[in-house]
């Protein structure tokens, strides 16, 4: 007698294996005369000069000056001009009716950032830095300006902001001058408007302190701090 086979096993003897078919893609015909020369069919493009970065004209920075430091813009112009024209190859004047300096990109301007710099560097002038203090702005590009208001630090009025300004300067300016030489940076007093002139890092602290000195603190005390902080950013670099 013969033993019927399971359904299991029928169906396994009728089970076909399908065929996978390859995943792997066609490499696209590729010359081997590129692969050991890739640089011979890279584009090279020409330098972008700052006259066409803009328009056909070129831009303009204008830079508004007060009454107040008409006199010394007039003495120190060639110290100003000299170093925008010879250096920066920029186009720059002075526009009486207006009250303003013009600086304008030229033919031969090939740097995109010397406007912005030039900017920079006249506009701190105007603030009141010497003309030698702002030319750090031309040669070096980690230098910023910070200005700020002694009554955004605290709202103080009549002989009370007198005093909190008093204290910045300190007697003859010490107090200015030590925290300048601490902080690397450089400090205008302009009434009530505080002007800082350094690296980031270094307006950071120099700013702490004069807040500190705003808020009343002793000058002892803000030394202090300010050495300590001063000391442990100059050992991390």
């Amino acid at each position: 007698m013969e033993s019927a086979e399971s359904p299991h096993a029928q169906e396994d003897e009728q089970f076909v294996q399908p065929k996978t078919k390859s995943r792997k893609r066609k490499e696209p015909d590729m010359d081997t005369n590129d692969i050991s020369n890739p640089s011979a069919k890279r584009p090279h493009f020409k330098p972008l000069k700052a006259v066409t970065s803009t328009s056909s004209k070129g831009e303009i920075r204008r830079i508004p000056v007060p009454s107040h430091r008409y006199t010394p813009l007039q003495k120190d112009w060639l110290k100003i001009f000299t170093p925008i024209v010879e250096n920066l190859k920029l186009n720059v004047r002075f526009v009486a009716k207006k009250r303003q300096v013009e600086i304008k990109a030229g033919k031969e301007t090939e740097d995109i950032g010397a406007l912005q710099r030039a900017e920079d560097f006249v506009k701190a002038f105007i603030l009141g830095f010497e003309v030698d203090d702002a030319l750090a702005l031309l040669r070096l590009d980690h230098l910023y300006l910070e200005s700020f208001d002694v009554t955004d630090v605290k709202p103080l009025k009549g002989d009370h902001l007198s005093r909190a300004i008093g204290r910045l300067a300190g007697k003859n300016g010490k107090t200015k001058f030590t925290i300048e030489n601490v902080t690397t940076t450089r400090i205008v007093l302009a009434d009530s408007k505080v002007h800082i002139l350094g690296s980031y890092q270094n307006i950071q602290i120099a700013r702490r302190a004069i807040c500190n000195l705003i808020l009343g603190s002793a000058p002892s005390k803000v030394y202090g701090q300010m050495r300590t902080v001063a000391s442990r950013a100059a050992s991390r670099f």
